[in-house]
């Protein structure tokens, strides 16, 4: 199922094999978002031409499609894409309509010194964004607005729900806490995570599906080491690493190196929500195989254009009259056919081609990176790879 071919002498880095029912994933890998179990702005006729190899859907957004999903085949066919899928357990929506909205806090953060778990944000920081979620110890209760009827996912449900949408790469269901709950609410919090692990793979029933573990634990290393013991110890056939996330001075994530050592290093491991290009780097220098994350489409769909150099807004006026394709050397659909000026000119015109462009060249760019980064774990020169990342 997963085969370490090449490890970094320098590092944690290391290049596999991730074989599943729709295909096999070269890792280090990025998996493209398609929340509704489609790629936003890049039509399925393009996909293979970014060398996309892994696209997430997710189960709460896909709830009341799950039926119609699964009489069509699941996800890869009912997306008109054949490469590997994967799938959110809904877990991430107990924080973004919870306690994100509560405390007025995003997933990853360098936390302000005037906030922390015995200071949270007044109310007024937050007025108008009511947590929309009721956690209990048998699952969670989910409102879409603060008039609407509750209604319930739990474990079960959503290993259920994940079985009809047929994706080749599962979560369990978790519950990803803010960074700003104390430790007791941590420590709480993780019991149930792992109480509801248990769950998940006594319901799980699919042998084509590959059902990850999830370790969470927040930002307190004994409560992060004792997740990835015991998520570890569990016959998951591999492990993702969730919560929310601040960044340490020197910029790496502590979670990583506080996780990663108790992980049993011949299963994969992904970080959920993290895509970043200096992020990713952190990631695969630290032990990780695969990552997820929406800046490839959601900044394309506001012409955020992603080169080496760095990131450019394409809607600059700087870029009317500039002949030259979104990224020199690209060999992407969308430097191929058009230029700076050209997508500048759709964004002006609000043409809906301007999106696709910029989608479409972005999700190369991080499949390119991607593969870049496993050549030079292969050739033992990944940190001078980041190197020149830094310089451009």
């Amino acid at each position: 199922m997963f085969k370490i071919i090449k490890k970094d002498s320098n590092s944690r880095a290391r290049t596999g094999i991730l074989e599943t029912a729709h295909g096999t994933v070269e890792t280090p890998a990025y998996t493209i978002v398609g929340t509704n179990a489609a790629v936003r702005c890049l039509p399925a006729e393009l996909i293979p031409a970014t060398k996309t190899q892994l696209i997430i859907a997710n189960t709460y957004h896909l709830w009341d499609k799950a039926e119609e999903i699964s009489q069509a085949g699941g996800l890869s066919k009912f997306m008109n894409y054949p490469g590997v899928t994967m799938t959110d357990s809904g877990g991430f929506q107990v924080f973004s309509l919870g306690f994100s909205r509560e405390h007025g806090i995003g997933k990853v953060v360098k936390l302000r010194s005037d906030l922390s778990p015995e200071n949270p944000p007044s109310p007024k920081a937050t007025e108008g964004h009511r947590n929309l979620v009721r956690v209990t110890d048998e699952g969670t209760w989910f409102k879409t607005s603060p008039e609407s009827e509750e209604r319930f996912l739990g474990p079960e449900l959503s290993i259920q729900l994940q079985e009809k949408l047929g994706a080749d790469i599962i979560m369990s269901f978790d519950e990803c806490t803010s960074p700003l709950h104390d430790y007791a609410y941590q420590k709480a919090a993780l019991e149930r995570t792992h109480r509801w692990a248990k769950v998940c793979l006594e319901t799980h029933q699919r042998p084509d599906q590959l059902l990850y573990g999830i370790i969470q634990g927040g930002e307190h290393q004994d409560l992060r080491k004792a997740s990835a013991r015991y998520i570890s110890s569990l016959p998951f056939p591999g492990f993702a690493i969730g919560g929310s996330f601040s960044k340490s001075v020197g910029g790496d994530f502590n979670v990583l190196n506080w996780t990663i050592p108790y992980l049993d290093e011949n299963r994969p491991r992904h970080f959920l929500g993290i895509g970043k290009v200096e992020d990713i780097f952190d990631g695969v220098l630290a032990g990780i195989d695969t990552f997820d994350c929406v800046i490839p489409t959601r900044e394309a769909r506001h012409g955020g254009v992603w080169t080496k150099a760095g990131r450019i807004d394409i809607k600059r006026g700087i870029y009317a009259g500039d002949n030259d394709p979104l990224e020199g050397g690209c060999s992407c659909p969308a430097c191929l056919t058009t230029s700076r000026a050209g997508v500048h000119r759709l964004f002006k015109t609000k043409e809906p081609l301007a999106a696709q462009h910029t989608t479409t060249h972005n999700v190369y760019f991080f499949n390119a990176l991607m593969a870049d980064i496993r050549q030079a774990i292969k050739a033992d020169r990944l940190k001078e790879l980041r190197q020149q990342f830094r310089r451009s």
